[in-house]
């Protein structure tokens, strides 16, 4: 199976001490041995020493230092098993996982990492040498990294989801391995949202079929044939839009279609008192309630184990008839055999899908490819250039964040931050043996020779596989009782998670 890797961020070739050329297996891996500042001396905790003079009676103060380390090196290889680099690759490694344009993330790590990409699907496709050095790991929602998939990670210590679902990664497992799980939360609220109100648009106003309606040819010359051609349009003031998740992309939904007449309430155990009150808005105190008195009803809350097919024919009965449905959130959150049954039988009068439960979306395939009155799109609610590049820019600055600081403690964004408190491996310790510079629980540091190395990056051409990899050319730029198939108190913490990327 094709492999590609390209390495970028490598220091220029003024630098003092560059190396040769590894060969194996089909890749190319130039090595870059940097020589440290003169003047300091990055240790562990990242705190800088200054080396001034002859060494004289230094020599003996390192080595009680080495002394005193040897436990906080038996803790780290508890944590997690030491990343070996070699010792002419002294900076850590980041590997963009399922893409291949690194042009916005390099300018950010270049200089505290080796920046590669893998373009892969699964970690079956994932090169050797970055599952053997990985320090961090960024990716799209094209790859899910199981708990199988994340052993494979030798030296991993932080992921970031470049936007802001996280349900592709398992992030128990992940914490349990020690490694931080982070996501992009802000990015592409306002254009999943914009995107939500105009399928809600759509699906009242018809548009998208009175579009195809004329591409086929339909005549709408008389009062007659134009309402044969708009039938089932409908009049937005006065109906109810019921929101489940009033997260981030909820709340800009609610404001937008109040805009335009709706009469909004919303479903979301875990927001305290008061929320609707500042937001002009209607709690429901269950989902049942909601879908009862929803003409149209905007999903907009995370996908965990607990809210799989949350909308399956048991809720689908609950709802009004001839109500609308939309998920711009996540396409597991749909039974999509329970909603194109209620599509053909006039249940449900229309939905419209921006993600789905198989991906790609293919309407030849699944059980969607007969259901009348639907609309989907391949999953690009999330996108906008600007979005685009915020979200990229964001998840580099997450990475350098852990690579230069603590993990989690540095980390703006941690989604298992909790489950790695809870699985963190402090108590089990005798306190003696911790190192007071690491400052209690799951304070996860990387190992010496992995922190910040400077040095200017350029592009590196490599073979991989016997494919030729080419650089890319730098460019500018809960009070409330939860009703079933909630989730729990951390993923409700970062439960506004839509169909970003």
């Amino acid at each position: 199976m094709l492999m590609r890797l390209l390495l970028v961020g490598w220091p220029s070739m003024e630098d003092p001490v560059i190396g040769g050329w590894l060969w194996g297996r089909g890749w190319v891996w130039m090595t870059a041995g940097i020589q440290p500042a003169k003047n300091s001396l990055t240790e562990r905790g990242g705190k800088k020493r200054t080396i001034e003079g002859e060494q004289g009676h230094r020599e003996s103060e390192r080595e009680r230092e080495r002394e005193e380390d040897r436990p906080t090196d038996f803790i780290m290889q508890g944590i997690r098993p030491p990343i070996l680099n070699g010792p002419m690759h002294p900076r850590p490694l980041v590997a963009l996982l399922d893409g291949r344009d690194c042009t916005v993330e390099m300018p950010i790590l270049k200089d505290v990492a080796t920046v590669a990409f893998c373009d892969a699907q699964s970690t079956q496709e994932i090169h050797e040498k970055v599952l053997n050095e990985a320090v961090g790991a960024l990716l799209y929602h094209t790859i899910t990294l199981s708990r199988d998939d994340l052993d494979k990670f030798k030296g991993l210590r932080v992921i970031v989801r470049i936007g802001s679902g996280f349900d592709n990664v398992d992030i128990k497992a992940a914490a349990e391995l020690g490694i931080a799980v982070c996501n992009v939360p802000a990015s592409s609220v306002e254009e999943t949202a914009d995107t939500s109100l105009c399928l809600i648009l759509n699906l009242y106003r018809r548009v998208t079929w009175m579009h195809q309606a004329l591409r086929e040819g339909t005549r709408a010359a008389s009062v007659e044939q134009i309402r044969e051609v708009a039938g089932g349009a409908a009049r937005i003031r006065g109906e109810t839009l019921g929101i489940i998740g009033l997260g981030r992309v909820g709340q800009a939904v609610a404001l937008r279609a109040k805009a335009f007449g709706f009469g909004v309430i919303f479903y979301d155990p875990y927001l305290p008192d008061g929320v609707e009150r500042s937001l002009g808005l209607q709690r429901m105190a269950t989902l049942q309630d909601l879908l009862i008195h929803s003409d149209c009803v905007s999903l907009h809350c995370s996908l965990n184990e607990h809210n799989h097919h949350l909308i399956n024919d048991f809720t689908i009965k609950q709802m009004r008839q001839g109500a609308f449905l939309v998920n711009t959130s996540r396409g597991g959150l749909v039974d999509e055999k329970a909603l194109a049954q209620a599509l053909k039988e006039g249940r449900i009068r229309g939905a419209a899908l921006d993600v789905h439960e198989t991906e790609p979306f293919s309407f030849s395939t699944g059980p969607l490819k007969d259901a009348p009155n639907l609309i989907c799109t391949p999953h690009t609610s999330w996108y906008s250039e600007q979005a685009s590049v915020e979200a990229r820019e964001e998840a580099a600055r997450e990475v350098r964040r852990a690579i230069t600081g603590r993990i989690p403690d540095s980390l703006k964004n941690c989604v298992n931050k909790e489950y790695l408190m809870a699985a963190s491996q402090w108590p089990s310790m005798e306190a003696a043996a911790v190192h007071p510079e690491l400052n209690g629980a799951a304070a996860y540091r990387f190992p010496p020779g992995l922190i910040s190395v400077a040095g200017a990056g350029v592009g590196v051409e490599g073979l991989v596989q016997g494919s030729l990899a080419h650089g890319i050319a730098p460019v500018s730029h809960p009070p409330h009782a939860p009703s079933p198939g909630q989730p729990t108190k951390a993923e409700a913490d970062n439960r506004e998670n839509p169909s970003d990327q």
